[in-house]
């Protein structure tokens, strides 16, 4: 059976695993393909010059040791599992090289062993979390393929991100100790830790692919694997196990040309039935005492509604007032509640706010008040027949004045009908004021402070005392001032909403119903503006001369 072909996706790969990281195991296959050498001296004789003979540069160390051309190496690896290179052992065997506390510990793991027949792997080797190696090519990497790149400020400060303890490596049971909190942080403390830094903790498979004479120089070492291992279980490994994929491939520089092949399984046990679904019952109990717990936390005394009952909760903000005359501005607003509303009786159901000074932005002037307040209410209808039409709660408010030498005036009224659908909402509401005749008024206004004011603050739309059909207007003057924003964060809960009977369906309608009230105030708002537009071109129709009205008419009704 032909082999795959070279797999050319040395991509990395992204793993979730909830069993301890300790567990996972890597088959590394490492083998030397073919290089220049062998093939010349694979070439037959016949196919040399004349008085010349093809030899291939075999060395004389690879001879002696009796190795084959094919060499071939294969090694199971556990995580942060120390394999150590030639050229490590060659460092740490003398004992004056070693200066830190890691480096002894190897000094004595490889004294280990020597005393036990020395080390099985001779070209496959490991960087665990703690080696130099694994700080030094993070440092080192590249953010491009050039070769003329230099480092950046942020690649500089994003190789600082992580910090590791080299020194020593963590011994079975050991706790982290460090604060918590650093109350007089550095400059340099800020620097480098501003970026939420999850723990990880990185290995690098290596493999030195020099000769056997040459065994431990630095310049043969390549990257066969680099797997990464964080807090929450995310296991990252580049390139991929190879699986159903061909394996990798690394061709050397120089004279030879040698290619080297690998591949990397995942060699980790598997967990027997029982052993996972004895697992699987763990976590079950584990999530079912979790969910008590949240549900203690939470109580059992959740208050529900009554049923047929809506409640409406609204965390709101006037977040700023714009366009206004004068500076020192605060606002006065108070909630009215038609029929089948209630509230209840700690509900305050009016307010007013802080005196902001206004600022200059671009023409106008504005006020950030970042005024909260709350308002909960109750919709009760005992009539559900489908004729009659529920009103929704309206905010009425009112923006006041007063400078430095108390004189107070009134800015402007406006109102804004609370939402019907459940959410965030951003409204912005203008306003306007009411005006009389002559400028003694305004002079007053200036000078002395005071001015026009409503004796009912409902009179911006319909006055509650008002009992007739139609409401004249008429003769009533005001001015545009400017405008309010306000942030409403709305909540709704009715226990109809968990049932699916047809007492959902009637409390369905209400609240379609509810929110048809806007709709239909958007309606007449229409409605009105279409209105002034007929009587201004009935006004400019009359304004126009007569005979010019009289041959427009004959030329439209000319056949």
């Amino acid at each position: 059976m032909a082999e795959p072909a070279w797999s050319t996706d040395t991509g990395g790969a992204v793993y979730r695993s909830r069993d301890p990281v300790r567990n996972l195991r890597l088959r590394v296959r490492l083998q030397r393909v073919t290089s220049t050498g062998l093939l010349l001296r694979r070439l037959p004789r016949s196919a040399s010059p004349p008085g010349k003979q093809l030899l291939g540069p075999a060395t004389p160390s690879t001879a002696a040791s009796g190795c084959p051309d094919d060499e071939e190496e294969e090694a199971v690896i556990g995580w942060q599992e120390k394999l150590f290179s030639q050229f490590e052992v060659d460092l740490y065997q003398n004992e004056s090289a070693c200066q830190s506390p890691l480096d002894r510990q190897y000094h004595q793991e490889i004294l280990k062993l020597e005393k036990t027949g020395g080390r099985k792997n001779y070209r496959i080797f490991t960087y665990t979390d703690h080696d130099r190696f694994t700080n030094l090519e993070e440092h080192c990497q590249k953010m491009t393929n050039s070769d003329y790149e230099v480092t950046s400020h942020l690649a500089e400060r994003m190789a600082n991100v992580r910090r590791r303890r080299q020194d020593c490596r963590p011994m079975e049971g050991s706790t982290l100790k460090s604060r918590i909190i650093t109350w007089e942080p550095s400059e340099e403390f800020i620097k480098n830790n501003h970026v939420i830094n999850t723990p990880v903790q990185t290995m690098y498979i290596m493999a030195d692919l020099g000769a056997y004479g040459k065994l431990g120089r630095r310049e043969y070492e390549h990257v066969l694997c680099t797997i990464k291992v964080d807090s929450n279980g995310v296991i990252t490994v580049k390139p991929d196990f190879t699986g159903t994929k061909g394996a990798y491939r690394i061709e050397m520089d120089g004279e030879k040309r040698e290619l080297w092949k690998y591949t990397i399984e995942n060699a980790s046990p598997q967990v027997k039935q029982e052993e996972e679904e004895r697992e699987q019952r763990v976590f079950k109990d584990l999530y079912s005492r979790h969910k008590e717990y949240l549900s203690g936390l939470v109580g059992s005394e959740f208050e529900m509604t009554l049923p047929g009952t809506l409640r409406l909760f609204v965390n709101g903000e006037i977040v700023s007032a714009q366009g206004y005359e004068y500076d020192n501005l605060y606002v006065h607003f108070f909630l009215e509640l038609p029929a089948y509303w209630s509230s209840p009786a700690f509900q305050q159901l009016s307010g007013v706010t802080q005196t902001c000074a206004t600022k200059e932005l671009g023409r106008d002037k504005v006020a950030y008040f970042s005024y909260p307040f709350t308002l909960e209410m109750f919709f009760t209808q005992e009539d559900e027949s489908e004729g009659s039409l529920p009103q929704w709660p309206v905010l009425y408010f009112e923006v006041l004045s007063l400078d430095f030498w108390q004189r107070y005036r009134v800015e402007g009224y406006g109102s804004v009908i609370l939402p019907s659908a459940p959410g965030f909402h951003t409204l912005t509401v203008p306003t306007w004021r009411p005006v009389e005749l002559g400028t003694v008024s305004e002079l007053r206004r200036f000078f002395i402070g005071g001015s026009p004011e409503l004796e009912d603050m409902t009179y911006v739309r319909v006055p509650t005392t008002f009992k007739g059909e139609r409401l004249s207007r008429f003769g009533f003057r005001t001015e545009t001032t400017g405008s309010v924003t306000f942030r409403l964060h709305c909540l709704q809960q009715s226990k109809a909403f968990l049932e699916s009977s047809a007492q959902r369906t009637r409390m369905q309608s209400v609240l379609d119903r509810l929110g048809g009230v806007s709709q239909q105030s958007s309606l007449y708002t229409v409605l009105e503006a279409f209105q002034k537009a007929r009587r201004r071109m009935q006004e400019a129709r009359e304004s126009l001369p007569q005979d010019l009205i009289s041959t427009s008419a004959s030329t439209v009704h000319q056949p």
